[in-house]
């Protein structure tokens, strides 16, 4: 996940696929719907392949019988409003409807989050459809910018799914934390805030989210960061030290069944800490070893 055309793309569909959850807030605050964290969704098939052999990927989504397209955009594209068009056709026509040999071809609810945006950024993307009568229908879908988003309003509306990229508005500065140390010392001061209220929102979690969601926000800080290398160590120790795979599929992977024995909040609450404080790389031996695991336990009151 070093390249720069794939790494936001994978973290956005690491959040779609494995954590839905974190969808939901998003499409609520996008389409001003109101499903509950709980609602059902369904993930359709995200991959089409274009005439070139190229292969198009999107994240759709469908609850009820409503289909949500969220397309995740690294730079202000002025040719997005035509890619998402076709992404969206590509999309209707796969779940069209046949009643007889009449179909009904309905466009999923769409939108593209900017990670980077600019005043030129608009608040929609459109595009005039002139089809053969020569009716004219005006295709029109909102957009989404980071950049609109403080942490406050991140918390405030449990949109988390836009933590990863928060640290972007960052990187800008990357370049003048060496000169200007107060700028750096903010974002740590910053991402210790971040760290801390997500611990609280997710307190009680069994299914590792919280985790997991820290070593998004990492990869993706690592990689602005990629040139300095005192603030990935600095963030690093921040927000837990660098782990370069999701906890719970690894341990899923492990075969590490004690969760079910022991209760899977205790150990999750157990690797939590010890990825807060540093000590990622003794996780697998705490967690293999019944003993070890028990000394920390006890180490840390659990």
């Amino acid at each position: 996940m070093s390249s720069n055309n794939t790494i936001f793309d994978d973290v956005f569909r690491t959040m779609v696929e494995k954590m839905p959850r974190l969808v939901i807030p998003l499409i609520n605050e996008v389409f001003h719907t109101d499903y509950p964290p709980d609602v059902k969704l369904e993930q359709l098939r995200n991959e089409h392949q274009e005439e070139n052999g190229e292969e198009i990927t999107d994240s759709c989504l469908k609850i009820g019988k409503k289909l949500y397209h969220i397309e995740c955009q690294s730079t202000d594209d002025t040719t997005m409003a035509v890619r998402m068009i076709e992404y969206d056709f590509y999309i209707a026509v796969e779940n069209s409807e046949r009643n007889g040999r009449r179909y009904r071809i309905e466009f999923p609810r769409s939108c593209v989050l900017f990670l980077r945006s600019s005043v030129n950024t608009p608040d929609y993307l459109e595009a005039e459809v002139v089809f053969a009568d020569e009716t004219t229908h005006l295709y029109r879908i909102p957009t989404v910018k980071m950049d609109d988003y403080t942490k406050d309003a991140i918390f405030e509306k449990n949109l988390l799914m836009l933590l990863p990229f928060y640290i972007m508005r960052y990187e800008k500065q990357a370049d003048e934390f060496d000169t200007v140390p107060e700028r750096l010392h903010i974002l740590l001061a910053e991402y210790e805030e971040i760290r801390v209220r997500l611990e609280k929102e997710l307190e009680g979690e069994t299914t590792g989210l919280y985790t997991d969601l820290i070593k998004l926000i990492t990869k993706i800080a690592d990689y602005i960061f990629r040139k300095d290398k005192k603030v990935r160590k600095e963030l690093g120790e921040i927000m837990g030290g660098k782990v370069l795979e999701l906890e719970s599929e690894r341990l899923t992977a492990k075969g590490i069944q004690q969760g079910r024995t022991e209760g899977e909040k205790r150990l999750s609450i157990l690797i939590n800490r010890l990825i807060l404080d540093g000590r990622s790389s003794q996780i697998q031996v705490i967690v293999n070893d019944k003993q070890e695991r028990e000394k920390a336990y006890k180490e840390y009151h659990i």
